[in-house]
């Protein structure tokens, strides 16, 4: 299952146990992050309803990108000035989208459920 989810004005496409590096989001390495913002869901060629979805998302590292330099100059005026930037990512891997978690959890219920109730009428 993949899906777009959209975070720091950028649009990504995921799925389960994928990497990416997004603009800086609030937390510590090993935080657990919920991406609410979902615009498209689906598996294969088919699509899903994406109401109420969410990615969740363990953060991986907090990092600086490459440094960019800035140079302004004006000709002939003796004007020079030379910044660098590094801009602030975060690194997330992908640990669920939201129908996939709850569809594991419902799976595992029932075939407990079964096997308790099988237990129970052999007693």
């Amino acid at each position: 299952m993949f899906a777009i989810v959209r975070t720091g004005g950028k649009q990504y496409r995921v799925a389960a146990g994928d990497k990416i590096v997004v603009e800086k989001i609030a937390g510590e390495a090993g935080d657990t992050v919920s991406l609410g913002d979902v615009l498209l869901a689906g598996e294969g060629g088919s699509l899903q309803d994406v109401g109420g979805l969410t990615v969740s998302a363990e953060i991986i590292a907090q990092a600086k990108g490459e440094k960019v330099i800035v140079f302004k100059k004006r000709r002939r005026h003796n004007y020079r000035r030379r910044n660098g930037h590094r801009q602030q990512h975060t690194i997330l891997r992908i640990t669920a989208i939201g129908a996939e978690q709850a569809k594991a959890k419902k799976a595992k219920a029932p075939a407990e459920a079964e096997a308790g109730a099988s237990a129970a009428a052999e007693a």
